[in-house]
């Protein structure tokens, strides 16, 4: 373990970076890259003012974290890191495609009990380098993931992850704690459930969708629970890419996203500026985490932060009834 990163992990109400980094992609989303690649855009986005890296045993199957860790031992101090519980890594290739292209080769598999989570962080640690884990969430809870399983594996996760993640917390290993879904439902069932300090939820309060604004971010304010945007391209679709939701893009979604991205054009901006920055304007959203995966798109990413984008834009995307009524958006 490298000395230099024993670090106290982030307080549960300290402040996030508005401008994280999803970490998927240096894990081999979709692509391989090499790790000089996944090094060099982990530097940019540092050197770009990037200070919150969020990855996942998942990724790659321990790849992202280990590249992650790589990078850390010799980055400046003060990055924070998020990583995830829930499904650990046993050796052996994964059965079926799981996503990530030459992942490494361990095979993920779900647990949220007790023990696997207090272990589970400990093999994240040391594939990060670090001694201790600024956030911790639960990965992949809810239906979309398990189905008609999913009761039950919310009850392993309430009865077994979120105890270790306190009790771990109370010890200093682990900052602040939370989940990590893809869904409104399970963070709205959580939050009745217990105590949290961040959920990380990706694709579902996007440009392109605001399934959240009317239930859980509202909520998120009166509990007082920060709120991570994941995937603000909706899986790559509002940035020029070829998926949404981890999937093949549905005709109507394209047809929506062709209607956003004309709207973005008769302003001068583009799409994915528009979507980068729509999400930050809800006083729940802490930061948003776009990923990446080479330093072009770390550049693109800068610039579409500081896109100025004109408040008539905003104005004419709710009168075509492509953003919702009350979603708060950008000052112009």
């Amino acid at each position: 373990m490298n000395r230099n990163f024993i670090h106290e992990a982030m307080p549960p109400d300290a402040e996030l970076p508005r401008l994280g980094l999803g970490c998927a992609a240096i894990g081999n989303l979709y692509a391989a890259v090499s790790d000089a690649e996944a090094r060099d855009t982990l530097a940019a986005a540092v050197a770009g003012g990037i200070g919150y890296f969020d990855t996942s045993p998942y990724y790659g199957h321990g790849l992202s974290e280990t590249r992650l860790g790589a990078f850390l031992a010799a980055a400046p101090p003060g990055l924070l890191v998020s990583s995830k519980v829930g499904r650990g890594l046993a050796a052996g290739e994964a059965a079926g495609d799981t996503g990530f292209v030459d992942a490494a080769l361990s095979r993920p598999y779900f647990d949220y009990s007790h023990d696997g989570v207090r272990a589970q962080i400990g093999d994240s640690l040391t594939r990060l380098q670090r001694e201790r884990l600024d956030i911790a969430l639960v990965h992949d809870i809810g239906a979309l993931t398990h189905g008609a399983d999913h009761p039950r594996r919310l009850r392993e996760a309430l009865d077994g992850a979120f105890p270790a993640l306190a009790a771990l917390k109370a010890q200093g290993v682990v900052g602040a704690i939370g989940i990590g879904v893809n869904e409104v439902a399970v963070c709205l069932e959580t939050l009745a459930a217990t105590d949290i300090d961040i959920i990380l939820l990706a694709g579902r309060y996007t440009l392109l969708e605001q399934t959240a604004l009317d239930d859980l971010l509202p909520l998120c304010l009166t509990r007082r629970v920060r709120v991570v945007i994941g995937g603000p391209y909706n899986s790559g679709v509002l940035a020029g890419g070829d998926h949404y939701d981890y999937g093949a893009v549905p005709v109507a979604v394209r047809s929506r996203v062709a209607a956003l991205a004309a709207v973005c054009a008769r302003f001068g901006v583009p799409l994915a500026a528009a979507a980068l920055q729509f999400p930050l304007a809800h006083p729940a959203v802490a930061s948003v985490i776009p990923g990446a995966r080479s330093v072009a798109e770390i550049t693109a990413t800068l610039a579409w932060l500081a896109w100025p984008i004109p408040a008539a834009l905003w104005t004419a995307l709710r009168s075509e009834g492509l953003l919702q009524p009350g979603a708060p958006v950008p000052a112009g």
